[in-house]
């Protein structure tokens, strides 16, 4: 037996899971809050105490943790065109396990300097043009943060020609210089970027909040915890060389101010005479939906969907609708304890998973060329894949995962959306995806075995 500790520091609760590395078995998992604001060693004592009460006291060999403590790693991206560098940029942030607060295209001014000061983002992603191509933009940006002051590191990932000059602009700032994210037209290269951004967050975000103490514990905190539920699809869809994985699947984490959306697929189209518009799309895949979550980012969803559409999805009056939200968007640990509240937020949770999907998901439109009628993809084409997986306290504390996992499927009244069609529901009932992203990255094996095992099937949502 081979005990291994598995901790998860999160911006609310701290999770930790047990797992036997040798057996490939779970042991147990528990939660308790993050104490951020004394000691974030306190909620792991009293998270892994929860945890002895399960299976009984455990000489850990090893322990290893994400975090998404301290708010998350926050990051602000700057590019050239917004369709290009900048969307480049921000694939790249988000694959690294970021939260994009804002994206910049073309020259900043001091106006936008100033602002970006003012948000205090952890990192700074600093791209533009291609390699051997426009200069300009990324010169000037580089001036505009080298005289706005703030305390951030900048990663500059743009025209290689620019780079050392851009560098040289801004001495005497934490600054680090990796491969232009679109090398050429519509060409993407974002892994060394992710790596830099990746290791940035070991160096400086956990000394935040405590962390740093927290390190001295365990054998190593190695990711943001999005990048550590990254890491657990593409194990699940891709397997390793000795055991198969599931296959392309989609999955989604609704959060209390966050819906994260994750896809594993090509995303190529399956339609004769179709052409694909903008930057070729990833195969590995995150965004994150900032204005959606079922708490702090409650009148997002209202928004995005309306509320009618709640009232009718919940039967509850429109004006009762509203007076529930604006009362639960200042009140974030409410739990949904009566028939009223449980119906709210189970039709909350469908549009929040419905309006971050369709975001996460391309469109297909009809154009017409000299040869007749054509299509145009922009983003994803997902409508293949068939594989759900899901997770957060809104999906995995009700009885009717299936029907509100269901809103992230294809919808004939958004005939133009490339979501999934149809298919197989799996639930992360025991919060165990983003441990099982950390124990891949030494055991992957175990780890892919035990989400097997672990997932709850929860058949075909169609």
């Amino acid at each position: 037996m081979k005990p291994i500790l598995l901790i998860d520091f999160g911006s609310t609760y701290t999770k930790v899971t047990a797992v036997d590395a040798d057996a490939a078995k779970l042991l147990g998992s528990a939660a308790a809050y993050t104490t951020v604001q004394t000691d974030i060693n306190d909620g792991l004592a009293n998270a892994v105490a929860l945890l002895s009460e399960q299976t009984g006291k455990l000489e850990f060999a090893e322990r290893y943790a994400c975090s998404s403590a301290a708010g998350g790693l926050r990051m602000i991206a700057s590019g050239l065109v917004p369709e290009l560098t900048a969307e480049a940029a921000k694939c790249a942030s988000l694959g690294a396990g970021a939260k994009v607060i804002k994206t910049y295209s073309f020259e900043l001014t001091e106006d936008d300097a100033a602002e970006i000061v003012s948000m205090k983002p952890d990192i700074f992603l600093l791209v533009g043009g291609t390699d051997g191509g426009n200069k300009a933009c990324i010169l000037n940006n580089a001036h505009m943060l080298a005289g706005a002051g703030g305390d951030f590191p900048i990663v500059i990932a743009g025209n290689r020609n620019a780079a050392r000059e851009c560098e040289h602009i801004l001495a005497g700032r934490e600054v680090y210089v990796c491969e232009n994210v679109m090398p050429k037209f519509g060409t993407l290269n974002i892994e060394p970027a992710q790596q830099k951004i990746r290791e940035i967050f070991l160096s400086r975000i956990v000394r935040a909040k405590g962390l740093t103490k927290a390190s001295e514990l365990i054998s190593g905190i190695l990711m943001p915890t999005p990048s550590a539920f990254l890491a657990a699809m593409q194990l699940l869809a891709d397997g390793t060389e000795s055991q198969s994985g599931i296959g392309e699947l989609i999955a989604v984490d609704v959060g209390g101010a966050t819906t994260d959306v994750y896809s594993i697929s090509a995303g190529m189209p399956d339609r004769p005479g179709t052409i694909i518009k903008g930057l070729p799309e990833p195969y590995v895949k995150r965004t994150v939906e900032g204005d959606v979550g079922m708490r702090y980012s409650i009148h997002g969803i209202v928004e995005a969907a309306g509320c009618e559409a709640i009232a009718a999805a919940s039967g509850i009056a429109p004006a009762r609708v509203q007076e529930l939200v604006d009362y639960l968007a200042t009140h974030t640990d409410m739990l949904p304890t009566t028939p009223e509240l449980a119906a709210l937020d189970e039709a909350l949770a469908g549009y929040a998973i419905r309006t971050a999907v369709t975001r996460h998901a391309g469109r297909i439109e009809e154009v017409y060329t000299m040869m007749g009628l054509a299509y145009a993809q922009t983003g994803k084409n997902l409508m293949n894949v068939e594989r759900l997986v899901v997770t957060g306290g809104s999906l995995i504390h009700t009885k009717n995962t299936r029907k509100i996992a269901s809103y992230a499927l294809y919808d004939p009244q958004d005939p133009t959306s490339l979501k999934p069609r149809k298919a197989e529901l799996l639930v992360d009932r025991k919060y165990i995806l983003a441990a099982m992203g950390l124990l891949s990255k030494y055991y992957p094996e175990a780890a892919l075995t035990i989400m097997k095992e672990e997932l709850e099937n929860n058949g075909l949502a169609e």
